[in-house]
């Protein structure tokens, strides 16, 4: 018999905190925070049907999207900037969290229960999951996380996850540190998604060409302004890492949050004040089918004869609505 040598992940776990690679280790239960900024008490910004996500997760009936307050990565271009940095959000309890699930169920017949960066609360996560099945809900759990993770962690999501779509933003170290205060996000985003892969496989719906997706691995990419050949880089190491089967979203939906323009902190950022270009899109896509990748999302570019437009996938949190077209 093999044994799990990873113990479980437990509320005892915020006493001492080491949930993400921070491994902050305060104490949350008495009211200190580390680097996502959150207590032990489950904060959460949006419970919705949430339309914006890929096909095979948000289909025709909606995800059910939890976004949680704070962050344990915080990149400065986050266009989750309201929660990730500014708190926004309301303390709930687990029993409240399935409570607004089931009527999403009820409601929209959603396809899945779509965990929104949280690796600061995955107690509360875990906790919520085993509430889901006490009343019957059995519909697909996704974790949708940054790819900054503790392999650790991610062993213990094992039997509670049955999706991960996690980011996987830089193979640049030097990139990662500037823009997320992470030098070692490239090794833990790949030695987590080797694990995630390892547990799930790939995303059924293109295994199996379903519709909805119920099980598996889809992993995202958002191609920033200047950093083409990151995006390459990070390209290249999964297909050399998984082959080109590996599901992956490429994204261009990148835009300037207001935080990123206006703090000061930030002004030195100077390439990352403006849209992606045509030619930086079409030269990561090409790199892609240079590579053969068969099972790829592509959100091909949007106004760029208007570069200061937004584009509907940047949130506005302080709405009961945040995402454009959410029903």
């Amino acid at each position: 018999m093999v044994l799990n040598i990873y113990s479980k992940i437990s509320f005892e776990d915020y006493k001492q905190c080491t949930l993400c690679p921070r491994e902050c280790k305060v104490d949350r239960t008495k009211g200190h925070t580390g680097y996502c900024e959150e207590t032990d008490k489950l904060h959460i910004s949006s419970i919705c049907a949430h339309f914006g996500e890929e096909p095979p997760i948000s289909g025709t009936n909606g995800s059910g999207t939890v976004f949680f307050t704070g962050c344990s990565l915080k990149c400065c271009y986050c266009q989750n900037f309201q929660i990730s940095f500014e708190g926004m959000g309301i303390f709930y309890t687990c029993e409240q969290v399935v409570d607004e699930i089931n009527k999403l169920v009820y409601s929209h017949d959603i396809h899945n229960v779509n965990f929104v960066t949280p690796d600061h609360f995955f107690p509360h996560t875990i906790k919520i999951v085993e509430l889901l099945r006490e009343i019957n809900i059995s519909i697909p759990v996704l974790y949708n996380m940054s790819g900054y993770q503790k392999v650790e962690s991610v062993k213990a999501l094992e039997e509670y996850a049955d999706i991960y779509m996690p980011d996987f933003k830089y193979a640049d170290k030097n990139l990662a540190e500037q823009l997320s205060n992470a030098e070692d996000y490239p090794d833990r985003a790949l030695e987590s998604l080797i694990e995630m892969v390892r547990q799930k496989g790939f995303l059924d719906s293109f295994v199996e060409e379903k519709q909805i997706a119920t099980k598996g691995v889809l992993v995202r990419h958002l191609i920033l302004p200047g950093q083409v050949q990151n995006s390459k880089d990070i390209l290249t190491t999964l297909f050399l890492e998984f082959g080109n089967d590996i599901p992956i979203s490429l994204m261009s939906q990148y835009y300037p949050t207001a935080m990123l323009m206006k703090n000061n902190k930030f002004t030195k950022l100077t390439y990352m004040k403006r849209r992606i270009t045509l030619k930086e899109f079409e030269e990561v896509y090409e790199h892609a089918t240079s590579l053969g990748f068969r099972n790829i999302l592509v959100q091909f570019p949007q106004n760029f004869r208007s570069k200061k437009d937004k584009t509907d996938f940047v949130p506005d949190f302080s709405k009961e609505k945040p995402f454009k077209g959410n029903s």
